[in-house]
């Protein structure tokens, strides 16, 4: 009783000049852990072609976003967004799952697409390391001149995507519901 008293005393006399941080303080707007690659193709009907192809396709189109020409493949991702726009990425082993460059980054750079309902904003580019890996930390900016400068808070149906130059997604953030990394 006497220590409770003595620190509510000392807390009193210093009017607040050494404040403690606030429970649960936190700046995060959205997280995602893990990542799910890109397989360019939803799916195929009809009678195949002699060449092996399908007459009627339907490509993975993400909110919008057409997808590559050929599958990519990630090991990892993890993301922070803030609610001041700041994003944090940490991606692995991005590279070509199939075709002639199998296993390499086609020299490619991605960028992280942040979407939150209809708002949509996006960081700068980064090349991919050999091995596929990459990290983004940089502060998101508004795709469109009509969206506001950092992404609404709260944000609504959240995505992520890893956008090429090029402009095709390879691959998505997985959502982090429970905000435990």
């Amino acid at each position: 009783m006497k220590k409770s008293l003595l620190v509510f005393s000392l807390l009193a006399l210093t009017g607040g000049f050494f404040t403690l941080p606030a429970m649960g303080d936190d700046n995060t707007l959205v997280k995602f852990k893990g990542g799910i690659a890109v397989i360019p193709v939803s799916n195929g009907t009809g009678t195949a072609n002699p060449d092996g192809t399908f007459p009627n396709v339907t490509r993975n189109i993400v909110r919008g976003v057409n997808p590559p020409g050929q599958i990519w493949r990630i090991k990892d991702l993890k993301a922070d967004v803030e609610v001041n726009g700041h994003i944090r990425v940490d991606g692995r082993g991005l590279l070509l799952a199939g075709g002639n460059g199998i296993g390499t980054n086609a020299n490619q750079s991605v960028r992280a697409r942040l979407f939150c309902g209809t708002a949509v904003h996006e960081s700068t580019l980064v090349p991919l390391a050999a091995n596929g890996d990459f990290k983004i930390d940089d502060i998101l900016a508004p795709v469109s001149p009509t969206v506001t400068p950092v992404p609404p808070n709260p944000c609504d149906t959240p995505a992520l995507l890893i956008i090429s130059s090029g402009g095709s997604w390879f691959a998505a953030g997985i959502p982090d519901l429970d905000n435990d990394h």
